[in-house]
């Protein structure tokens, strides 16, 4: 996907303890970089968590997360992390992620959301507050179900 088809980019620098011993970035490093940057995407659309989600009797539990690998990192890299909603179903969220160093593409990802009740952990409709917010803020519209 095109860079320009992500609004928010997140930026994080490589930290020593992020690196193996082959001298590049862990593997699951990454997931921890994709929650940072959703968390900040959350920010972005002035939904923040977790007190937004609180006050909309609502959170979300990852279901699925992919990572695909295209180049390392190393340390003290300084990454752009990007993130945007490609889908929105009823009670799911996708998100697309990518992980840029310049002009390099180093990684890419998918994190499917299920929105649920914080108490019965049991799927709940995607509140309409949220999904105008993804719509509003989003430069390519995600698909609806």
């Amino acid at each position: 996907m095109s860079r320009d088809s992500f609004r928010c980019a997140c930026p994080i620098r490589v930290r020593w303890s992020e690196v193996d011993k082959q001298g590049i970035v862990f593997n699951g490093h990454y997931l921890n970089f994709f929650d940072v940057a959703v968390t900040e995407y959350w920010r972005a659309l002035g939904c923040e968590y977790p007190g937004w989600f609180e006050a909309h009797g609502v959170d979300t539990f990852v279901v699925k997360a992919t990572v695909e690998y295209h180049q390392p990192a190393g340390f003290d890299d300084l990454l752009d992390v990007l993130v945007r909603i490609a889908r929105i179903g009823r009670t799911s969220l996708t998100a697309h992620v990518e992980v840029h160093r310049g002009s390099d593409h180093l990684v890419s990802g998918e994190i499917v959301y299920v929105v649920a009740s914080p108490e019965t952990r049991r799927p709940t409709p995607v509140p309409e507050a949220f999904r105008k917010a993804i719509l509003d803020y989003e430069r390519v519209a995600p698909d609806q179900a």
